[in-house]
């Protein structure tokens, strides 16, 4: 597998162009751009800085995130989602960038839809989405979210719907402490049924001990300095013959208060025993 880093992971006190220095210095082979931060790059930079960087890099771009709340959505609030979508999507074509990443809807006014509400609304927002995408050559990557308040929240669930919609350029984001919120990995002999070529994105990170239900993002770890059982995890897809990137993703605020190096330089240490 390859080094990633997810742009979530610094995000409070870093920026695109700083990222992008230290994982080039520390030997990421890819990076996870934030549409967000991307935003605020291009105000004083342009798509061209981007793609001569990329150019003249070992570092390259491998997915967007993210797409978020992408089920039983307003009018006012589609059309929201796919004016970011459609900025994303050219984004992505500029510098080569092959994934998006797009989350299921979070929220209490949706927590009450079953399984089959979220299965019929899920394959028709992923088809509208990935039609946007195809002619910018870009797939979608969809990612369940462990959490219960997320109307998707097992790889499971997720893996049914992106079967049904069987097409190329729609697949799934596995993700380590998604997975575990879910039932703490319970079925993690079920990631052997997932097809290698439906794994389009895998995010490595781990998490502290405590019961589901007050476990939360905010409790991620650097990979190995928590309880979530990350190596077979990774053996499984090594197994499969994954050997694309294993990005980085943590949302812990004790490391948005540290230097971005520091937070970059260690999660490439913590990271590559994995690979």
């Amino acid at each position: 597998m390859k080094l990633g880093f997810n742009e979530a992971t610094c995000m409070k006190k870093s920026d695109v162009e700083t990222d992008l220095k230290f994982c080039e210095k520390y030997g990421y082979d890819y990076i996870e751009l934030r549409l967000d931060m991307l935003k605020t790059y291009l105000k004083h930079n342009t798509i061209d800085d981007l793609k001569n960087f990329f150019k003249t890099s070992h570092l390259k771009p491998f997915a967007l995130n993210s797409i978020e709340n992408i089920n039983f959505c307003s009018k006012k609030q589609w059309n929201e989602l796919i004016d970011l979508f459609v900025f994303g999507c050219k984004v992505a074509s500029q510098i080569g960038n092959p994934y998006m990443v797009v989350v299921p809807t979070v929220g209490k006014n949706v927590s009450d839809k079953n399984e089959q509400e979220v299965f019929i609304d899920s394959i028709n927002v992923l088809n509208k989405l990935a039609d946007i995408a195809k002619p910018y050559g870009l797939k979608l990557a969809f990612e369940p979210i462990g959490n219960r308040r997320w109307v998707c929240n097992s790889i499971r669930q997720a893996y049914e719907i992106i079967s049904t919609i069987n097409r190329g350029d729609v697949g799934l984001v596995i993700d380590c402490i998604n997975f575990y919120l879910n039932d703490k990995c319970a079925d993690i002999e079920y990631l052997r049924k997932i097809p290698l070529d439906k794994i389009f994105v895998f995010h490595i990170n781990d998490c502290e001990n405590l019961p589901l239900g007050i476990l939360d993002h905010c409790h991620r770890n650097f990979p190995g300095d928590g309880c979530i059982p990350i190596k077979e995890i990774t053996d499984i897809l090594k197994e499969k013959g994954y050997d694309k990137t294993a990005s980085l993703e943590l949302f812990r605020p004790e490391y948005w208060n540290m230097e971005p190096e520091d937070v970059i330089r260690i999660g490439a240490e913590k990271t590559r025993v994995y690979l």
